[in-house]
This record gives C-alpha cells, structure tokens and sequence, in this order.
C-alpha cells in the first residue's frame, strides 16, 4: 500500500493530480484561490471531509498554511470557516498539530479568545485545548500569553467554553512553570466553580481535579481552596461519585493538603464527611487510589488530641476489615455494609457533616431535607 505522503509534491499546492482524488485536488486549488467564497466553501469542504477520516486529514495538511492567512481575514464568515477546517486537521493527527502553529496560528487565535463573538471565543478555545495535546506546541502556546486568557474564559465563557478552556490549561500545566502562571491568573475559584457544576462522572470533572490536584502541590492553592466557600466538600463529592480516575485525583488531593499541613486541613477535610468515601475506595478504588486512601485514613485517624468517644484504631480495624474479608463480587455488597458500621461509629463526625452541608444551602435554594439527603443513609 502506497504512503498517504507520496500523494503530495511537497509544494503549497500539495497535490499530485494524477493520484489524488479530484475531490481532493479541486478542493485544494480553491482554497489558493484569490475569491474569498471559493475559499469558504473549500475550508467548509475541508472540514466535512476530515471529521472522521484521517486519511483526509493527511491529504489535506497542504491547506493549513493557506487557511491559517483565512484566519488573518476581516471576515469574520472567513475565519470561523477556516477556524473549524483547521480544528478538525488537528484532531488525531499529531504532524498537523504541529504545522498549524508553525504556520502561525496561534497569533489570531489569541485574538480569537478576546473576541465579543462567543462563538469564535469558544472555537480558538477548543483550538488551543486540542493544539496544546501536542508537547512540542506546549512552550509556543505558553510563550504566546494564552494562559490568563485561557483562565478568563474559565471564568465567564460559555459552558462549553469553560470545558474547552479547563482541558486546555490542564494539557499546558505538564509543562515546566505552567502551574505558577496558571495559579497567578487566580484560576481555583472558576475551577471549583465548573467541578460542582459538572457531572462528577463526566470527562470534565476528570481533567478539573486533576488539574486541582496539581495546584494543590503549591501553598497559594491549598489556602485559595480553603478561602472558597464548599471547595473541600467539591472535592469531596468527585471522590463520592466521580470515575475511577477522578476519585484517584480527588483523594490524591486531599492527601497532598493533609501531608503539607496536618494540623491546618486535617479538620476541613474531616468535616465534609470525607471517610465513608474513602473507606470504599479502599475496597473499589485503583490501585493508586487505594494505597493513598489506607494514607489519607491514618493521616486522619491520628488527631493532634484524643478525642472522646472514637476509638483510636476504628478507622483502621474497618479498612482492614475491607481489605482481609472482602473478595470477588462480594465486595460491593459488603462494601456498603461495613460503611453503615462506619457511619453508626462515628456519629459525631457524621453530624458536623450533616450540619456543614446544611449551612451551604440557602432558604432559596433547597429545603433542609434536600441538604440531608446527601448525608451517607445508614
């Protein structure tokens, strides 16, 4: 089978007319063409034909220098056509990726991201989220000052634009310093914000507490966590209900507040009703999740004082309990079981987890009894 790369001639035209499809080859002379219409309809050409081919996409990598000028175009029909031609070339194809920010893409697409057209806020977003995936774009973007643009977009863009905006600052904070940037933009409160907004199962809380849990490695991020009204308990809920791997981010950040400063985040943590969830990770968790469950559950067992009435070995007689008679499908089941025990021996922590969940809810937001419905049931 021939490459897909002998099919150009290396020339900004890009087409070999005797093996590239004619679709291929009339699209791409339309797209050099000096008629701005022809150009529109090629880039919306281009983007059908590489939603979900990536022989399409290689065919087509000889348009990105030509839609990246489109991006540079007083018409705002023109840019967003070439805008979404160009994010569909960069999707799963890592050499186009590349190309579209050497071509220069990234000074419009800034531009993009400050424009009063939501759409075109939330198309550069998206552009720089699947662009960023790529380690080598990392330090270009980065240099170019997307960054606090980037968090304001987390912080007043559209929905969607606030989900394109936390995949894209989590793919940025990889690289070196990034972290530093992201915290400075004062990116915690629009974060906590989007993870109790989301569903907990959702790929967006996955990459936000991630995100959190790499923030928390600084002090500025474990204090404005703590400053933000129900930023623990958020935390709290994805290890509750998120997926696997979020529930493995949730209680890594929890155990990075606890190991920095026992004393300072071991009662906040507590106060969420953090332990029935932690007991069952134990039990259901990944293996990452469950080893820094058995530590979060030890840090937090052993107060600075005695306190009456809990025992100092209860926490860990159930997960060992979990951990020793607990196999196979039975896990589950039993799971539940040992966590009402859990909930019955600790009554006291249960109540000033009944109590703060209350004082988070307002007369006009839910009744009471909408609070204590999410109070673990015995």
């Amino acid at each position: 089978m021939e490459s897909e790369s002998q099919f150009f001639s290396g020339e900004i035209s890009g087409v070999n007319t005797v093996r590239t499809p004619t679709i291929v080859h009339q699209t791409m002379k339309l797209i050099q063409s000096e008629d701005p219409n022809s150009e529109i309809q090629a880039a919306r050409d281009i983007r059908r034909l590489t939603k979900t081919s990536q022989k399409h996409r290689r065919l087509f990598s000889g348009a990105i220098e030509p839609l990246v000028s489109m991006l540079r175009s007083d018409s705002l029909e023109c840019n967003e056509a070439a805008l979404l031609a160009l994010l569909n070339l960069a999707v799963k194809d890592e050499k186009n990726k590349i190309s579209i920010v050497d071509a220069g893409a990234l000074e419009p697409l800034i531009s993009f991201l400050q424009s009063k057209s939501s759409d075109m806020r939330e198309y550069a977003t998206a552009a720089l989220f699947t662009l960023s995936a790529s380690a080598i774009n990392k330090p270009t973007i980065s240099a170019s000052g997307a960054i606090p643009l980037l968090v304001e977009v987390l912080r007043d863009g559209s929905p969607q634009a606030k989900v394109e905006s936390v995949m894209a600052l989590y793919n940025l904070s990889t690289h070196p310093d990034n972290l530093n940037v992201i915290l400075g933009e004062k990116a915690i409160p629009p974060l906590i914000y989007l993870l109790k907004t989301c569903k907990k199962s959702s790929k967006t809380a996955e990459k936000s507490i991630a995100l959190l849990e790499s923030l928390l490695g600084f002090n500025e991020g474990r204090t404005a966590l703590i400053s933000e009204e129900g930023g623990v308990l958020a935390v709290v809920e994805v290890l509750e209900n998120g997926s696997l791997q979020s529930r493995e981010h949730a209680v890594g950040a929890l155990l990075t507040m606890c190991e920095s400063d026992r004393c300072t985040y071991r009662e906040p943590i507590l106060r969420e009703g953090v332990i029935p969830g932690l007991l069952e990770l134990t039990v259901q968790g990944t293996p990452k999740s469950q080893s820094k469950a058995h530590t979060l559950l030890r840090l937090l067992r052993d107060p600075p004082y005695q306190r009456s009435g809990f025992q100092e070995d209860t926490i860990e007689n159930i997960v060992c309990n979990i951990v020793s008679q607990v196999d196979g499908e039975e896990r589950c089941g039993k799971a539940k079981k040992i966590l009402a025990e859990m909930v019955q021996v600790s009554m006291e922590q249960s109540l000033r987890h009944l109590q703060q969940r209350a004082l988070v809810c307002t007369p006009t937001d839910l009744p009471l009894t909408s609070c204590t419905s999410k109070v673990p049931s015995k």
